[in-house]
């Protein structure tokens, strides 16, 4: 690959990310799945997968249980790493940058375009706390479901989204005899610069 890479990383995410869309989920069953990476307040890391719900210039969106583990290193640090690894097109792309709560409005908006299961489980669920026994999801699902019955569901005040603003943008091409194609894109007050890396 000697062509000069495009001169927008998002621009060239969004296309990469289509066309993992379009793939048979046969062939990729969750190309929205990215590995996201935080630390805690001591720096050690954790990693996760995660599922992107949406991209423009402004960065990565997901959402979460602000309470969950995620949640509370990406309050504190305010930071996160993302890698999205699409086999099929041997294409790896990783962005690292502030992460920072969606609006209300944003947040509200999304959680009403989930599945009423997916919504009482975000009320049910105490993300990432021990369970007293095994069917102590079950009960509290219940309790949320009789809760609000007859009605719509609220977002939790807990469950909201982040939205990781890019620094670091790398794209990574699988190429024979591991002679990788490596771009990396840093933001800087004028826009985006890249270059090439070696595998």
């Amino acid at each position: 690959m000697t062509d000069a890479p495009p001169a927008d990383p998002i621009a060239r995410f969004v296309g990469l990310f289509e066309e993992a869309r379009s793939l048979p989920r046969t062939v990729l069953p969750e190309p929205t799945a990215f590995a996201l990476g935080t630390v805690d307040e001591r720096g050690n890391p954790s990693v996760r997968i995660v599922l992107l719900k949406h991209v423009d210039d402004e960065g990565f969106v997901f959402y979460t249980n602000f309470e969950s583990r995620k949640g509370r290193e990406l309050l504190g640090a305010k930071r996160a790493a993302l890698c999205f690894h699409w086999q099929p097109l041997e294409v790896q792309v990783r962005a690292e940058g502030p992460a920072r709560p969606v609006t209300a409005g944003e947040a509200d908006a999304y959680f009403a375009s989930r599945a009423r299961g997916s919504q009482i489980g975000a009320w049910a669920s105490l993300q990432s706390q021990p369970m007293t026994s095994p069917d102590a999801l079950d009960r509290r699902v219940a309790e949320m479901e009789e809760r609000f019955a007859g009605r719509e569901v609220p977002r939790p005040p807990h469950w909201s989204g982040f939205r990781v603003v890019p620094e670091r943008i790398e794209f990574w091409k699988n190429m024979p005899s591991r002679l990788h194609v490596r771009h990396l894109y840093r933001r800087e007050r004028s826009g985006w610069s890249v270059q090439q890396l070696y595998p």
